[in-house]
């Protein structure tokens, strides 16, 4: 469905460790009239938050429920471990769900990979948010494993990271309430997907496309131009004729006629 009244504003949502600063700055440079508002929203969150219309799109984690959300995947993250600096593990570029295995691992309630076990050994209790469980890491008391957007979103100089080679990993989508694809949803898709302000597609396409048919116009008015030209010259040829007597059908007519005043007679029949 597309929506026939231009909205005031466009509602974005997007998750955290998504950074949605490069598209917020084509929206702006395209579509200045038209304010673009951010939402933050917790993983969990966002499908609940985009189907009650609170946003008109939002950048989440897959999966959701594509009965009532379309989504458009855009990009899979690297799964890290978090560990102080001091920790062992900084001695390797890259480790696995294997050498987690004696190491309490944090599996916090806002978690947002889709795991069959957890690795490492698990804690008492689980944090409440990635942000509880980052200030236990720097603790000493555990590790934690996020993908790397959230580990840079929760930076801190006594910490770092590790790529984790064996483990699921979180994928961002632009997600949607099917129902409402509106005019301004379809030009946010396409500046997601990198399209031209003169692609052909979505609604702004729809001005460009007014300039094909002025060129028809034009070729149109060149085709009754160039007609009244080719009948002004055929016009003119008859003019040029009568002057100059009357043609022949044969080539050498012209010549009998000078030379035996057959100009105005018969042409002989070939005997």
């Amino acid at each position: 469905m597309t929506g026939s009244e231009e909205p005031s504003s466009f509602r974005l949502a997007y998750v955290p460790g998504v950074t949605p600063a490069k598209w917020v700055r084509i929206w702006q440079e395209r579509l200045p009239d038209i304010p673009l508002e951010l939402v933050a929203v917790s993983a969990a969150e966002a499908p609940g938050l985009l189907l009650r219309g609170d946003a008109d799109a939002g950048f989440v984690r897959l999966p959701v429920d594509r009965t009532d959300l379309s989504a458009i995947p855009l990009y899979t993250e690297t799964t890290v471990v978090v560990i102080p600096k001091d920790h062992l593990m900084t001695a390797v570029d890259e480790v696995s769900a294997e050498d987690l295995a004696d190491e309490i691992v944090f599996h916090p309630l806002d978690d947002t990979l889709d795991w069959e076990r957890p690795p490492g050994l698990p804690a008492i209790d689980r944090p409440a948010t990635t942000a509880d469980a980052v200030e236990l890491v720097a603790a000493g008391v555990g590790l934690l494993v996020v993908p790397q957007s959230l580990a840079r979103l929760h930076h801190r100089r006594d910490l770092t990271y590790r790529p984790v080679t064996d483990l699921p990993q979180s994928r961002v989508a632009l997600s949607w309430p099917e129902e409402r694809t509106t005019d301004l949803v379809e030009d946010f898709i396409g500046i997601v997907r990198g399209r031209t302000v003169n692609s052909t597609r979505g609604r702004r396409p729809a001005a460009a496309t007014e300039q094909p048919k002025a060129k028809g116009a034009d070729g149109a008015g060149t085709q009754r131009r160039t007609g009244a030209g080719k009948a002004a010259g055929k016009a003119s040829g008859r003019t040029s004729g009568k002057s100059a007597g009357r043609p022949t059908r044969r080539g050498s007519g012209g010549g009998q006629a000078g030379g035996g005043g057959r100009g105005r007679g018969k042409p002989r029949r070939r005997s």
